[in-house]
């Protein structure tokens, strides 16, 4: 029979001070969701029968929204957010390791160009970058950023296979296949420098 409780644990760590657990408001809904709250807690929204090893493997798939967001509330609460441990940057590096390539290649055909070898990395202060030859390069740390903030880190790399510079052509491509990608600039400007200290410090 599928367990269904009022809490289930969390399928990663997050740190000290922070819960093993989060609780489960379970209703009519249709959809899971998971919340943070101003005050940091942590609580997951699901339908009715909703097992707790499906609630699982979505907050699994969260993990970078969450922890994105719990360093952007640390960031504007004056705090330093926790250093990553060893373990938790391996485990991002094999997060994009499959989810950056996979990522250019669904977005590639829409730019319009072909590209070459990609390598993951955990650079100090680059998210990504483009090679005259095509290679490129991400930074391991994209996996704790927004969706659409990755897809935007991709395109701006892709484009540079249009355009090696930053002219209004660049952006102008850029804007072609990312029509929001003021946004995501915006997110990186507010919240990257708490990532890049998470790691670096």
């Amino acid at each position: 029979m599928a367990r269904r409780s009022d809490t289930v644990f969390l399928p990663f760590r997050l740190g000290e001070g922070y819960p093993g657990a989060v609780p489960v408001i379970r209703s009519d809904r249709r959809t899971i969701a998971l919340e943070l709250k101003h005050d940091g807690m942590i609580l997951v929204r699901a339908p009715r029968f909703t097992d707790d090893a499906k609630i699982r493997a979505f907050l699994a798939e969260r993990e970078g929204w969450l922890r994105a967001h719990l360093a952007k509330q640390e960031a504007e609460a004056g705090e330093e957010p926790e250093r990553l441990t060893r373990e938790e940057i391996d485990a991002l590096f094999r997060e994009a390791a499959a989810d950056l390539p996979a990522r250019v290649r669904r977005l590639a055909p829409a730019v319009g160009v072909t590209y070459g070898r990609i390598t993951i990395r955990n650079q100090k202060t680059r998210w990504g970058s483009c090679t005259s030859g095509g290679n490129l390069n991400f930074n391991c740390l994209l996996m704790l950023a927004p969706e659409a903030a990755r897809d935007y880190v991709v395109i701006h790399e892709l484009c540079h296979r249009l355009e090696m510079n930053h002219s209004p052509r660049f952006w102008a491509e850029v804007a072609r296949v990312c029509p929001d990608y003021r946004t995501q600039r915006k997110w990186f400007r507010e919240h990257g420098r708490a990532l890049l200290k998470s790691m670096f410090g």
